[in-house]
């Protein structure tokens, strides 16, 4: 079977899962996530022997330590995975929910109602556990998806989907609604981006370059999940204990993923006494600093920062660090180089918190919190397919509720248009 010839065919196959699982209750949906969470705790050894094999693959490629962190399964992401489709199975079931309702003066009865999108098309590269999220998320908002992961994790999504998908059956759920595009072949990518008659979303995830080639590409709408070159401005009135704590968990708690901080902004007031101290606790953390020229006067340590680091999302323990002057400057520079995906503020002055939430335009804005919270997860909507840039439909963590849309529901006793 050719390689669109195959893609094709899971996607018909997701269509005609997605017609029984839009009608499937929440306990049958729930009871299937809660099944799916037990199969991969059951299947642990053999999604670590499957991720093993990905893994040596990748080391004999050369990769990067980041990649390699982004593509391993250990027992305790798997174990994560488990638990994360159980908190989407506590989530409030979007499905069916009135958003509004309304009378007319004729006496129609007019109410907006959530219904399921759809055939997601899921188009990411080398996190494996991503797979679990997104099927959770998509079962849970009565989509099917058609899932086509990196081709450097074909093993561990191969054997995490098997998984899911022989665990739907058991709970009653269309196992057809889990489909898997198991071929490395490029192509495969570029047969799902025509099926508009099959597919009513397509989710790029992965570097910004590919996000873009797929969107210029797609015949099916696109929700990007787009770079994340990341700021945290640390301004004059902020507690200089809790910067550090927030900057050094915005870097090297996870540098390999999209909120990780990439750009720390300072104010020059407090830059002096602060800069040299925190610069200390991000080497003892492996962090790499490329900095501005008064922050390299600063920090001797610090190599020169070059008009590329602005705009460069590491995904690596390296950051870039520029002294400014002011908020304005610190506004500025984030409107120029941002991504528009997370930007934090940390300071003790109300008013230039207000000012930073009201004028910087990203999908979330934090005061005195760190980048690294920005996730389904962490705001309490369970898993996410991922951190949407775009400001059609979703914005930010998109979880069960993004995966909806709605439709009208009208009652009459008879009433025509005059």
């Amino acid at each position: 079977m050719d390689v669109k010839t195959l893609v094709e065919t899971k996607a018909r196959a997701a269509r005609a899962a997605a017609a029984g699982l839009a009608l499937c209750s929440t306990k049958v949906k729930n009871d299937a996530l809660a099944s799916m969470a037990r199969g991969l705790e059951e299947k642990t050894e053999a999604l670590r022997e499957a991720n093993r094999v990905d893994l040596e693959r990748a080391r004999t490629r050369g990769v990067t330590r980041a990649f390699l962190d982004r593509l391993t399964l250990t027992d305790a992401r798997i174990e994560d995975m488990a638990q994360g489709l159980r908190e989407v199975a506590a989530l409030p079931d979007p499905v069916g929910d009135v958003v509004e309702a309304w009378r007319r003066p004729n006496r129609i009865e007019i109410a907006r109602v959530r219904v399921p999108l759809g055939v997601i098309g899921f188009i990411y590269e080398s996190r494996p556990n991503v797979t679990a999220d997104a099927a959770g998320l998509c079962i849970k908002s009565g989509n099917a998806v058609l899932l086509r992961g990196g081709s450097e994790a074909i093993e561990s999504n191969g054997m995490i989907v098997a998984v899911l998908a022989k665990a739907l059956e058991k709970a009653g759920a269309p196992p057809g609604a889990i489909q898997f595009v198991d071929t490395t072949d490029r192509e495969a990518v570029a047969a799902m981006l025509t099926l508009d008659r099959l597919v009513d979303l397509i989710i790029p995830r992965g570097g910004e370059d590919f996000v873009q080639w797929v969107a210029e590409r797609s015949r099916v709408p696109v929700l990007k999940h787009d770079k994340g070159l990341v700021h945290v401005y640390v301004d004059a009135d902020a507690d200089l204990t809790m910067a550090t704590t927030i900057v050094v968990n915005a870097k090297a708690q996870r540098p390999s993923v999209c909120n990780a901080l990439e750009t720390l902004l300072v104010h020059a007031d407090v830059a002096p006494r602060w800069l040299p101290l925190v610069a200390g606790r991000l080497a003892e953390a492996g962090v790499e600093i490329r900095g501005c020229p008064r922050t390299v006067a600063l920090v001797p340590a610090a190599r020169p920062a070059t008009s590329a680091d602005w705009d460069t999302e590491y995904l690596d323990l390296v950051l870039a660090i520029r002294v400014v002057d002011h908020l304005d400057e610190a506004i500025a520079h984030i409107r120029r180089h941002g991504s528009g995906l997370a930007e934090a503020i940390v300071t003790g002055d109300l008013r230039h918190a207000r000012r930073f939430t009201r004028e910087i335009d990203a999908a979330a804005v934090l005061v005195n919190a760190s980048t690294r919270l920005v996730d389904g997860n962490q705001f309490g909507m369970g898993a996410e397919m991922g951190i949407s840039t775009s400001r059609v439909h979703a914005r930010g963590p998109v979880g069960v509720r993004e995966l909806t849309t709605t439709k009208f529901v009208v009652y009459g006793d008879g009433q025509i248009r005059e």
